[in-house]
């Protein structure tokens, strides 16, 4: 079954340290599920600057995550400085929410957490 994350990146930035690789999970954990949940709720609200703010914010992580959501977030920045296609901007968010709500609960079961 795949994953909806990819830890290939985290592995080489640890060097293949377990206990550093669980830190980063965790430091992930702890925050970006809590910032997709604020960037959607900005989204439905249209605040376009703090949609941006939190797009822009989790980018580095979700790449690092192997996510594969950069088109998602492109979406949400162009819609954050255009406010054009608040429809599109919606739908990437959902993308966005669901990925990563999957991410989260498997890597809680992968790292016990």
């Amino acid at each position: 079954m795949s994953k909806n994350y990819n830890l290939e990146s985290v592995r080489e930035m640890a060097g293949g340290d377990e206990d550093f690789i669980k830190v980063i999970v965790e430091t992930f954990l702890e925050e970006i599920p809590a910032d997709v949940k604020l960037m959607t709720e900005a989204i439905e609200n249209e605040n376009s600057a703090v949609a941006y703010q939190f797009a822009h914010k989790m980018k580095p992580n979700l790449q690092l995550f192997g996510m594969e959501l950069m088109d998602q977030i492109l979406v949400i920045e162009a819609w954050s400085k255009a406010r054009e296609n608040s429809v599109l901007a919606k739908e990437a968010g959902e993308k966005i929410a669901s990925k990563v709500g999957l991410a989260e609960q498997e890597l809680k079961m992968d790292f016990e957490l």
